[in-house]
């Protein structure tokens, strides 16, 4: 464990933090009506889109500077990190390169618009499904009796608890606003164990 990968940690996983942040800013201002077609789904597919690479990178330096007997645990998380990772830079980088630019001249609904129940849809149902598995896999490479990062493991966990929610959200047979709010708690488990995994890796850093 180096000083390097504890700052790179930091850095990476705050980013991400900012990402999810500004996503759920941007989710709100367009179920309050305040932002329309096509910039809140720019925004929304584009902050979603910059959580990913950060946050697969802070991943990555946890499993570095975490002891030899605790990386079984990082590693998998890893794994699902990246699964994650590859799902959701297809699914928006698609939906902001290919199918937004051709919307705006021709509005007709095309296999890669991402809708309700659609391919993209649950291609991104798949990706937060996988993340929510990460962060749950990630809980376990801390020490329960470890008070410096309790609540780094509460909500890392948090995070993975609600995936049953997060899955009616996507699949609910008949979707509305109210079945997308049933999924916000994720505004704040994400967002949180972004934040607070960069908060673990700045003093992680500090101890050099």
């Amino acid at each position: 464990m180096n000083k390097h990968e504890a700052l790179f940690g930091m850095y990476s996983a705050m980013i991400a933090f900012l990402a999810a942040a500004g996503y759920g800013i941007v989710q709100i201002l367009q179920v309050a009506s305040l932002l329309s077609y096509p910039l809140d789904v720019r925004l929304i597919y584009s902050f979603s889109l910059a959580i990913a690479p950060p946050f697969l990178l802070s991943v990555l330096a946890l499993h570095y500077i975490l002891p030899a007997e605790r990386r079984f645990w990082s590693h998998a998380a890893l794994l699902f990190t990246l699964l994650y990772t590859g799902y959701v830079i297809l699914t928006y980088g698609v939906q902001l390169a290919t199918v937004i630019p051709a919307s705006l001249h021709n509005p007709q609904e095309t296999l890669l618009t991402m809708t309700p129940h659609s391919l993209f849809w649950t291609l991104d149902a798949l990706g937060y499904i996988c993340m929510g598995i990460a962060t749950f896999l990630a809980a376990f490479a801390f020490k329960k009796n470890d008070r410096s990062t309790l609540w780094l493991r509460r909500f890392l966990l948090a995070n993975g608890l609600i995936l049953p929610i997060i899955c009616i959200a996507y699949f609910y047979p008949h979707f509305s606003t109210w079945v997308l709010i049933i999924g916000s708690p994720w505004l704040i488990t994400a967002p949180g164990s972004m934040l607070l995994l960069a908060l673990f890796f700045k003093k992680k850093a500090g101890e050099f």
